[in-house]
C-alpha cells in the first residue's frame, strides 16, 4: 500500500469513527409539563401511578435500553413535584416550560440546553408509558441506519377516526400527514396514525424550531409542523398499536393499567407460574416470581417483591414490597416490607409489617400481627397475637393471646426472648424485657422483670375461691 492509499485509508477510518460516535449520541427529552385536567386532580398528570410506577417513571425506564447519553425531562406545572417523584435517576436535566404552548414550544425550550449537541434527539411523551424498549430500539436504529432528519412513530389502528392520517411512499418515506376532517373518504380507509414519538437529527431540528408558528386554532406550536421543513423523513410503524395508547383521564389509566397486567401476567404464566382466576389478580411488573408458585384469586402483589418456587400465595392476599421463600403459604393474609423464610405458613387473616422477619418452617397463624419482629427457625405464633418489637429465638411458642407492651406512651422498647421459650395464653409482655433461654410463662402473666433462662414465671394474682358465696338480689320494690 502506498502512502497515498494509506493516508486515505486512514482518512475513511477517522470519518468511520466519527460517524460512529456521532451515532452513540443519543439525547432523550420527555415532555411533561402539562398539567392534565381531565384527570381531575391536583397531581401532575406524569405522577400518577400505573403498576407500582408513574407514568413519566415508566418512560424514563423504558428508553433505558438505548443508553442515552442525556435524558432532559421537560417540566411545567408542579415542576417541583415531578422533580421530587425523579429524584432516584441519577444525571437527569430538568428544563422548565413557564408557560404550555404546545409540544414544538416545548421543544423550542431545549435550544439552549442542547448547544453544541451533534447527535439524534429522541422525543418522548411523559404520558405514554406502554412503549416496549425494542420498540424504541427500532425506531432509533431506523432512524440511524438511514440517516433520517427526522423519523416518526406511527400506528395502525382499528378505529382511526378523529386521528390525523400518515401517508408515506413504498420505502415508508413520510409524504404527508391529513387530518381526519380534511381526509377524502378513500383517504380515511388509511388507518396509520401519528403516535406523537419522534427521532430528531438535532442539528437539523433546532435550525427550524425557530421558524415554528402558532397560527392554528389552539395557538400552540407543534412539533408535527417542524417535520415539514425536514427531509428525510421516515416512518416506522410500532407491531401493537396498544403500546402508544396516551393518558388523558381515569378511564385511560385503567385502560393501561388492563394492557399492562395483561403483559404481566402472560409472561409470568409464560415461566411457569399459576394464576388462577387472573382477572381477579394483579401483578406490579416490579415482582419478581419463581416457577412453581401458585397465586389464587384475589390476590395483590405490589412494588419489590420477590416471591420464590413453590409458594401457594392467597386466597385474598396482599404481599408489598417484601420477599417470600420457597414453599411457603400465605392464605387471606397482608404481608408488607418483610421477609418470611422457606416452608413457613402464614393466616388466615395475619399482618406482617415494620421489617418483620420470619425464620424456616415457621407457623404465624390466625389473627396475629407482627411489627418490626425477627422470628428463629420453627417458631410459631398460631393464634390471636400482637408482637411488636421483638426479637423471637428458634422454637419458641407463644400462646394464644400474647402481647409484647412495646410502647410506654414516649418511646417503643424491645422484647427479647430465647430459644425454646414458651408463653402461656393470654401474657403480656411489658417492654424492654429479656426473656432467657427454655424459659415457662404462666398463663395469664403480666411479666415486667427480665426472667433467667430454665424458668417458669408466674405473675399473676392468686385465685382465690370462696364456697357458699353469692350475690345478694335487690330487694323487690313494695307495690
Amino acid at each position: 500500500m502506498d502512502e497515498k492509499d494509506s493516508a486515505g485509508t486512514i482518512k475513511r477510518g477517522i470519518l468511520q469513527s466519527k460517524r460512529l460516535a456521532n451515532k452513540g449520541m443519543v439525547a432523550v427529552a420527555i415532555l411533561a409539563a402539562g398539567r392534565g385536567t381531565r384527570m381531575k386532580s391536583q397531581l401532575p398528570k406524569v405522577c400518577h401511578a400505573l403498576g407500582g410506577r408513574s407514568l413519566v417513571e415508566r418512560v424514563l425506564i423504558n428508553c433505558l435500553s438505548i443508553e442515552p447519553s442525556r435524558r432532559l425531562v421537560i417540566i411545567g406545572y408542579q415542576g417541583g413535584l415531578v422533580k421530587t417523584s425523579l429524584k432516584a435517576f441519577d444525571n437527569l436535566e430538568f428544563v422548565e416550560q413557564t408557560e404550555q404552548l404546545g409540544t414544538g414550544h416545548a421543544a423550542q425550550q431545549l435550544l439552549p440546553h442542547l448547544e453544541g449537541f451533534t447527535g439524534d434527539l429522541l422525543v418522548l411523551n411523559g404520558d405514554v408509558p406502554l412503549l416496549r424498549p425494542d420498540t424504541l430500539k427500532l425506531l432509533l436504529e431506523t432512524h440511524q441506519a438511514h440517516q433520517n432528519a427526522a423519523t416518526l412513530l406511527t400506528a395502525n389502528l382499528p378505529n382511526p377516526q378523529g386521528y390525523g392520517r400518515v401517508f408515506c411512499d413504498g420505502q415508508n418515506h413520510l409524504t404527508q400527514i391529513i387530518e381526519d376532517r380534511d381526509c377524502t373518504t378513500a383517504q380515511k380507509q388509511n388507518r396509520r396514525i401519528n403516535a406523537g414519538v419522534y427521532c430528531f437529527n438535532w442539528s437539523q431540528l433546532a435550525k427550524v424550531l425557530p421558524q415554528l408558528t402558532a397560527d392554528n386554532d389552539q395557538q400552540e406550536y407543534y412539533l408535527t409542523d417542524a417535520v415539514n421543513y425536514l427531509s428525510p423523513v421516515m416512518a416506522v410503524d410500532v407491531e401493537d398499536y396498544q403500546e402508544i395508547i396516551g393518558i388523558n383521564d381515569r378511564k385511560q389509566l385503567a385502560a393501561a393499567d388492563a394492557i399492562l397486567q395483561a403483559r404481566v401476567k402472560d409472561k409470568w404464566m409464560t415461566a411457569g407460574v399459576t394464576l388462577i382466576e387472573p382477572n381477579s389478580i394483579t401483578i406490579d411488573d416490579t415482582v419478581e416470581l419463581e416457577p412453581d408458585t401458585t397465586i389464587e384469586p384475589q390476590t395483590h402483589l405490589r412494588g419489590n417483591t420477590i416471591i420464590r418456587s413453590g409458594c401457594r400465595i392467597g386466597p385474598g392476599s396482599l404481599i408489598e414490597n417484601s420477599e417470600i421463600g420457597e414453599n411457603v403459604k400465605v392464605l387471606f393474609s397482608v404481608v408488607s416490607d418483610s421477609a418470611i423464610a422457606a416452608h413457613t405458613r402464614v393466616g388466615p387473616y395475619a399482618h406482617l409489617r415494620g421489617h418483620a422477619t420470619v425464620g424456616e418452617a415457621c407457623r404465624v397463624g390466625n389473627f396475629v400481627e407482627l411489627k418490626n419482629v425477627t422470628m428463629g427457625d420453627r417458631t410459631n405464633v398460631a393464634h390471636l397475637s400482637y408482637l411488636g418489637d421483638a426479637t423471637l429465638g428458634n422454637q419458641v411458642n407463644i400462646g394464644a393471646g400474647t402481647i409484647t407492651a412495646n410502647y410506654d406512651g414516649v418511646r417503643k422498647h424491645r422484647t427479647e426472648i430465647g430459644d425454646r421459650t414458651k408463653t402461656g395464653s393470654n401474657s403480656v409482655l411489658v417492654a424492654p424485657l429479656t426473656l432467657g433461654e427454655d424459659v415457662t410463662v404462666a398463663a395469664g402473666s403480666t411479666v415486667t422483670e427480665d426472667v433467667p433462662s430454665d424458668s417458669l414465671v408466674v405473675a399473676r394474682a392468686r385465685q382465690v375461691v370462696k364456697p357458699g358465696w353469692r350475690l345478694e338480689t335487690a330487694p323487690k320494690p313494695s307495690s
